[in-house]
C-alpha cells in the first residue's frame, strides 16, 4: 500500500536518474523502467529524450532484431546490387554516445542480452570492432515472476517502478527526497557496507553507485546515491543491532541526576541505513519481511525453458534470416520466392531476393544435472551413503532416456569433495561411490558451497541444475576446519543463503534419527524439505523430479 506523497517522490526519483542518465549513459548503463504502456510511462520516456537533446541519438530497438540489425555488418542485397562491398551500420553503433530503449525486455532473447551485455561491458560492437557507448532503458512489462534478464540489468545503476504513479503526478517535478545529513568520511567504504547489509552480492552494485555519488557532486551525494541504486536491489534487510549493555549498578548509582535522560545521536551507518531501508519499494519490502524469493531475478531471460532455440538440435520450423548464421531452409526460401516470380520478370528464371531468404529454427532440449550433496560424516555415514548410491542409480538409469547427468559432493572431516563430475555414467558413478570412506566431522558449509560451484558449472554450461543434500544439519567443524558448533551452524546458513540467491532448485533430506534437525537450513535455502529418518532410494527420486 502506498502511502501519502509516496508517487511524488518515485516520481521525484525517476525524474533525477534520467537527468543522471542523459549526463552519462554509457557510465551509469541505463534503466530498468518497471511499468506498462501508458501515459505515466510515455511521459517519462519524452522526458529522458528531452534531456538527452536533439544532437545524441536516441532509438528504439524493434522486437526480434536479428544479429545483422544489432551488430552491423554486410548488407547482402546492396552488395549484390551494387557489385561491390556494401556495409550497413547496426543498432548499438548508431546509438554511440546517446540511449537505446528496449520494449518488453522480460521477453529478450539470451543471446540478444548476451550481445547488448558484451557491448555495455566493451562499448563496441560488430564486426569492425566500432564505437558504441550507449545507455539502455529496459522497458519491464512483465506480470509475477516475469523479469528483464538479470545479467543485463545487473550492470544498469537504476531501477524505477512507475505503477503507483498516477497521471497527474507524470505532469510535474514530483516531490524530492530530504536526505540525512551525515558527514561522509569513505564514501567507497559505505557503499560496500551497505552493499552487504543489504545482501547485495554483485560488485556491480556499490561501483556503479560511486559513479552517480561522483556524479551528483552534491553534499550527501553518497546516500542519495545508495538509495537510487542499492535500495532496489536489496535482498535482504539488515539484521538489527545488539541491545547496548546495561551499566552496572554501582555505575548507575553515580550517574547524575538527569545526565541518563540524555540520548546519543545515532552513528552514521544507522541513518544511511535507515535512508535506504525507507527507499525500498514497497512491493520489494514486503517480499522482503515475508521471506520470498524472486526467482526471476536468478535467470536471464528465459534460460530456465525445458527446451532453447539453439544452432543445433531438433527443426521447428523456419524463420527470415541471414543463412551465414543459420541453417538455410531451400524448401521455405523457394516457397516465399515462389508468389512474386510473375513481378520479378527479367532477373533470371528463379529471383531469389534477401527477404525471401529462411533459415531453420531449431531447438534442443535442455540437460539437467542433480547434484548431491551428500553428508558422510559420523557413524551413521554408511547407511546414508548406501541410500544416496540408490538414489543416484536410479537416476541414472532414467538418465540414459533422458539424457541428464547426476554428480556427487560429499562432505566430511574438514572438507568436501568432488566425488562424481557430472555423468551419465552408471560404471563411473558405481566406481565413485564404492571408494567413498566415511566418518569424521560435519563440514555442512563446505559441502554446500561445493554444491553451489558444481551447480553454478553446470549452468555456465548451459543446462539446469538440481541440488539435493542428504544431512542431519548438525554442523560443527567451520570453512577453515575449525570447530564449534555455534560458527559452524552460521556458516551453514550463510551457504544455504547463497542457494538460494542463485535461485537453485533444492531438496533438503534430513537423515536425522528423529529428523528436523536440517528444518531451519532448507528454510534458509528456499528448498523443499523431506524428513526421512529411515531413507528410501524410490522416495528421493520422486522427491528430485518434483523440484524439476
Amino acid at each position: 500500500m502506498t502511502t501519502a506523497g509516496e508517487p511524488e517522490r518515485i516520481w521525484a526519483d525517476a525524474l533525477l536518474a534520467l537527468r543522471l542518465l542523459a549526463q552519462d549513459p554509457h557510465g551509469l548503463g541505463g534503466i530498468v523502467v518497471r511499468a506498462g504502456p501508458g501515459p505515466v510511462r510515455d511521459a517519462w520516456i519524452e522526458r529522458l529524450r528531452d534531456a538527452l537533446g536533439p544532437e545524441r541519438p536516441f532509438r528504439r530497438m524493434p522486437p526480434g532484431i536479428g544479429d545483422e540489425g544489432l551488430l552491423g555488418g554486410l548488407d547482402l542485397a546492396a552488395t549484390l546490387s551494387a557489385g561491390r562491398p556494401v556495409t550497413r551500420t547496426g543498432l548499438l553503433a548508431a546509438a554511440d554516445g546517446g540511449v537505446i530503449v528496449v520494449p518488453m525486455a522480460e521477453r529478450l532473447e539470451p543471446g540478444t542480452a548476451a550481445r547488448l551485455a558484451a557491448a555495455l561491458d566493451t562499448g563496441r560492437a560488430g564486426p569492425e570492432g566500432a564505437s558504441a557507448r550507449f545507455g539502455l532503458v529496459l522497458l519491464d512489462e512483465g506480470r509475477d515472476d516475469e523479469a528483464a534478464p538479470v545479467a543485463l540489468a545487473d550492470r544498469l545503476a537504476f531501477r524505477i517502478d512507475l505503477d503507483s504513479v498516477p497521471p497527474r503526478v507524470a505532469l510535474t517535478e514530483g516531490r524530492a527526497v530530504e536526505e540525512p545529513e551525515v558527514e561522509e568520511a569513505d564514501p567507497v567504504a559505505m557503499l560496500c557496507s551497505l552493499a552487504s547489509a543489504f545482501g547485495i552480492a554483485s560488485p556491480r552494485a556499490p561501483i556503479l553507485a560511486l559513479r552517480v555519488a561522483r556524479a551528483l557532486a552534491t553534499d550527501n551525494a553518497a546516500v542519495t546515491a545508495a538509495r537510487l541504486v542499492l535500495a532496489p536491489r536489496a535482498e535482504r534487510l539488515p539484521e538489527p543491532p545488539p541491545p547496548p549493555e546495561a551499566p552496572p549498578e554501582n555505575e548507575r548509582e553515580e550517574t547524575p541526576p538527569g545526565q541518563g535522560e540524555e540520548r546519543e545521536p545515532a552513528p552514521p551507518e544507522d541513518v544511511v541505513l535507515d535512508a535506504v531501508r525507507a527507499a525500498i519499494p514497497p512491493r520489494l519490502l514486503d517480499l522482503l519481511l515475508a521471506g520470498g524469493l524472486r526467482r526471476s531475478d536468478a535467470r536471464a531471460g528465459r534460460g530456465g525453458r525445458p527446451e532453447a532455440v539453439s544452432r543445433t538440435g531438433r527443426p521447428v520450423g523456419h524463420r527470415p534470416g541471414d543463412p551465414r548464421r543459420g541453417r538455410l531452409d531451400l524448401l521455405a526460401t523457394l516457397r516465399a520466392a515462389a508468389p512474386w516470380q510473375r513481378l520479378r520478370q527479367g532477373e533470371g528464371r528463379l529471383a531469389i531476393r534477401r527477404d525471401d531468404l529462411r533459415i531453420r529454427k531449431l531447438r534442443r532440449r535442455v540437460e539437467t544435472t542433480t547434484v548431491f550433496c551428500v553428508d558422510a560424516s559420523g557413524s551413521a555415514a554408511l547407511e546414508r551413503l548406501a541410500e544416496a548410491k540408490g538414489a543416484v542409480e536410479a537416476l541414472l538409469a532414467e538418465a540414459y532416456v533422458r539424457r541428464d547427468r547426476v554428480a556427487l559432493v560429499a562432505f566430511r572431516g574438514t572438507g568436501a569433495d568432488l566425488v562424481l563430475p557430472p555423468t551419465r555414467s552408471l560404471t563411473r558413478a558405481k566406481r565413485g561411490l564404492a571408494g567413498l570412506p566415511g566418518g569424521g566431522g560435519t563440514p555442512l558449509a563446505s559441502g554446500l558451497d561445493a554444491a553451489l560451484t558444481v551447480a553454478l558449472g553446470v549452468r555456465r554450461g548451459g543446462g539446469n541444475a538440481v541440488v539435493v543434500v542428504l544431512t542431519d544439519g548438525r554442523a560443527n567443524v567451520a570453512r577453515d576446519g575449525a570447530g564449534g558448533r555455534a560458527r559452524a551452524g552460521d556458516e551453514a546458513l550463510q551457504a544455504a543463503r547463497a542457494l538460494r540467491q542463485a535461485g537453485l532448485p533444492a531438496l533438503v533430506v534430513d537423515t536425522g534419527a528423529r529428523g528436523g534437525g536440517a528444518k531451519a537450513m532448507a528454510e534458509a535455502m528456499a528448498a523443499r524439505y523431506l524428513a526421512l529418518p529411515r531413507l528410501d532410494s524410490g522416495a528421493i527420486g520422486a522427491a528430485v523430479k518434483a523440484i524439476r
